[in-house]
């Protein structure tokens, strides 16, 4: 972490990675057209209709946060055992994500001194998905995973919505991550599987 950065969080030991956001827009990006093309990808990915049409996901904008954040959060798995260079790009990624975020919130008219408050709730959202979901892949159960997102995707919902659709795609989506290179990822080349 750079020297002046705020380290929140630089505690957390089960998941060290999550310190990673604090470091927001502190860091002059020298590799902005690799992190521009793949945030580029992983963003057009997640409004892929069919998510939308087909797996549950409602098409609002937290149906949108929610499917951004699990494409953000497969993308930061298959970079985590990265070469630095792979690392630092899915730090200025995740770092982008949340610009993104702030950019929002500032656009639907909320005042200045609430958006740090929002952009903290946001924060830990994604890093309580983070969490969740990365518990349920390192345990190969798509079962779990499909909860964890239906929790969090339909959390007024009364009944269970069936979110298997999605945690398949979950897992198909790392599988086919993992086998792409580190030069792949180190230029802002990855890509994610359609729905089937």
């Amino acid at each position: 972490m750079q020297h002046g950065r705020t380290q929140v969080g630089a505690q957390n030991e089960a998941f060290p990675e999550k310190t990673m956001i604090f470091g927001l827009f502190g860091k002059k990006n020298s590799n902005q057209a690799i992190v521009d093309r793949q945030y580029a990808t992983l963003t057009s990915a997640a409004r892929t209709p069919a998510f939308y049409e087909s797996l549950n996901v409602p098409d609002t904008v937290m149906g949108r946060f929610e499917m951004l954040s699990a494409v953000m959060i497969l993308f930061f798995r298959r970079t985590r055992a990265s070469a630095t260079s792979g690392q630092e790009i899915a730090q200025e990624i995740v770092d982008a994500f949340f610009q993104d975020i702030d950019h929002s919130i500032r656009e639907l008219g909320i005042g200045d001194n609430s958006v740090p408050k929002r952009m903290k709730k946001f924060a830990g959202m994604f890093y309580g998905r983070l969490e969740a979901y990365s518990k349920a892949m390192d345990a190969n159960d798509v079962p779990a995973l499909a909860m964890a997102l239906g929790r969090n995707i339909h959390p007024e919902a009364a009944d269970a919505v069936d979110m298997r659709g999605l945690a398949d795609w979950m897992f198909a989506a790392e599988s086919e991550l993992s086998a792409q290179s580190e030069d792949t990822i180190a230029t802002g080349s990855a890509t994610l599987p359609g729905v089937a």
